[in-house]
């Protein structure tokens, strides 16, 4: 990748923590169409949100994202959006060329986290045991992704602070958008939360009403201040 690539990034992996830092929950949603995903990114801009994802699941997912970084950068410049579902260092150059700010993964690749290093770029790599997590810091990880996060549960969290105390952690999968879930996980002792499917429910997508998205990311906010 050419340096003019780098210099187009939006966001440093230390921009992006700070953004996480202050707003602790990250969207992760994917949709064909376009003008929902729009919709929904602006939705969830509104209500607070700071750092989004967009999963690279599905044909043409790349081609919305692409348009969705033209999208953010010029109407939600104060928003950092990444990509998902990476597996591979060929893909996460792809992605990097399309001005992704970070690459978000359902597994442990070390050579995704090679490519995002070489451009100072965060790496949230998908792991769920102890030794996975220690190989994901060895690579380059600052915050790993315990996937999936609802098998696993909070005392899973609280088990692997003993003997890793400095790791930090975001959890993806069954994160729910109530203050006990919520609650349940920080306490616990999570740095962030993903939240998918049960921010976006199908009713809100099919009605096109995401003044309620807003509302409820505000609550989810809310219940962690």
């Amino acid at each position: 990748m050419s340096l003019c690539v780098y210099n187009k990034m939006k966001f440093t992996k230390q921009e992006l923590y700070k953004k996480l830092n202050e707003v602790p929950i990250m969207p992760l949603f994917n949709h064909p169409d376009l003008a929902v995903s729009k919709a929904v990114v602006k939705a969830c801009y509104d209500g607070g949100i700071k750092v989004f994802e967009y999963t690279n699941r599905g044909e043409g997912a790349a081609q919305v994202f692409a348009e969705l970084v033209k999208y953010i950068r010029q109407e939600l410049p104060d928003m950092a959006i990444g990509i998902g579902t990476v597996f591979n260092a060929e893909e996460a150059e792809y992605f990097v060329g399309l001005d992704t700010d970070f690459i978000v993964q359902p597994c442990l690749n070390p050579a995704v986290g090679a490519v995002c290093n070489q451009y100072n770029m965060a790496w949230f790599p998908g792991v769920m045991t102890v030794s996975e997590i220690y190989q994901a810091q060895q690579a380059g990880a600052d915050i790993v992704k315990i996937f999936p996060a609802n098998v696993l549960g909070t005392a899973f969290i609280k088990a692997i602070k003993g003997p890793m105390p400095q790791v930090k952690v975001m959890v993806t999968g069954g994160v729910e958008p109530n203050e006990d879930n919520l609650k349940g996980w920080f306490s616990a002792g999570v740095t962030a939360v993903g939240m998918g499917s049960q921010l976006f429910p199908k009713t809100v997508l099919e009605s096109g009403n995401f003044d309620q998205t807003t509302e409820m990311v505000r609550k989810c906010i809310s219940f962690l201040k």
